[in-house]
């Protein structure tokens, strides 16, 4: 009996092991370049009532927008939840597009990820259905004569676009005045909390921090650019219609107004039915949201191998008054290194 119970007793003892170190979770390792995310879902109910944005043969596009959010809100929070996010438009009612800007100036943030979804006008189609019989005439008076002649009748009608796939934009070359702008105008919400004591007072308005606004305009550009073709590269992987990185010829206020790299994800077209249906389930939602999770995960490394091949161990705070433009900038990149490192 005695024998009986210790095997009873340790064989207790080892289910009981395997069954913790089973359950039991790696934890996440911690990522230092990125530690306040927006999250922007399109569009929204107006004030008044109604959708706003486009509209699908059953659905409408701030429907999805806000439910590819939520699935992406859920995937940072379990596959990186070290990062702070912010939802510009948490619920169905709408947000004004300048407060949405507004929201992640204030917030810091490091990133703008815009979810939208794309519409194709109908194609139009023609075909002659028949033919009438005109009359005419030719010539002035005794000479007048008159005449007929057959003329095609046209039937006119229009299909739904076919148009499938996804793109993500980011803000457009030409528009880089634009973003210089935003971080002038958000100069105070940029400031580190020792700002001054690293670098003194700077005015907006200087010389100095103009050529810091065109340095962070190319930054972000670059940033952006590189997030979004990681993103179209996890679509592809899925084998969703790569539609590419774009730049939009008119400009797009949320991309332009942020003062942080931001991109705007065109998820798929509602006007293809086909895309309507995957865009309204959950798994296409859930793999929306993955792609550009994983898509953040892949910026994250990229930023962090810039990071450590452009380091520097230099802590000396160099004060703009009394020295050139170039080695202040230098300085703002050593301190944004070294803060991002912290």
């Amino acid at each position: 009996m005695k024998r009986a119970l210790y095997l009873f007793l340790f064989a207790t003892m080892i289910l009981s092991f395997f069954s913790f170190t089973s359950n039991r979770k790696d934890p996440v390792p911690k990522q230092k370049v990125l530690r306040t995310v927006i999250i922007d879902a399109g569009h929204g109910i107006m004030e008044k009532g109604g959708h706003n944005g486009a509209k699908g043969s059953y659905s409408y596009e701030d429907e999805i927008c806000l439910a590819v959010s939520k699935e992406l809100v859920k995937k940072f929070a379990t596959e990186l939840p070290d990062i702070k996010i912010v939802e510009s438009r948490p619920t169905e009612k709408i947000t004004a597009i300048h407060r949405r800007a507004e929201i992640a100036n204030e917030n810091k943030g490091d990133l703008f990820i815009c979810i939208h979804v794309n519409a194709a006008v109908p194609q139009k189609h023609t075909e002659i259905s028949g033919y009438k019989t005109v009359t005419y005439y030719e010539g002035k008076g005794k000479n007048k004569k008159k005449k007929s002649k057959q003329v095609p009748i046209y039937r006119t009608w229009t299909t739904a676009n076919p148009a499938k796939g996804a793109e993500t934009y980011i803000c457009g070359a030409h528009k880089t005045e634009d973003k210089e702008l935003a971080i002038r105008e958000n100069a105070p919400m940029l400031q580190e909390d020792n700002y001054k004591a690293n670098y003194g007072d700077i005015n907006p308005n200087s010389p100095e921090f103009e050529a810091l606004s065109l340095l962070k305009t190319k930054q972000y550009f670059k940033r952006s650019a590189n997030l979004a073709g990681f993103v179209q590269d996890e679509f592809a992987k899925i084998g969703r219609i790569d539609r590419d990185v774009r730049q939009r010829q008119v400009g797009i206020w949320v991309l332009q107004a942020t003062a942080m790299p931001s991109i705007l994800v065109e998820t798929g077209y509602i006007t293809n039915r086909e895309e309507e249906d995957y865009l309204n389930s959950k798994k296409g939602q859930v793999e929306t949201a993955d792609c550009i999770i994983k898509a953040v995960k892949t910026y994250i490394a990229w930023l962090e191998k810039q990071q450590q091949n452009s380091g520097s161990t230099n802590e000396h705070a160099f004060s703009p008054a009394t020295g050139t433009v170039n080695n202040f900038l230098e300085a703002i990149e050593q301190r944004e290194k070294q803060r991002s490192k912290r």
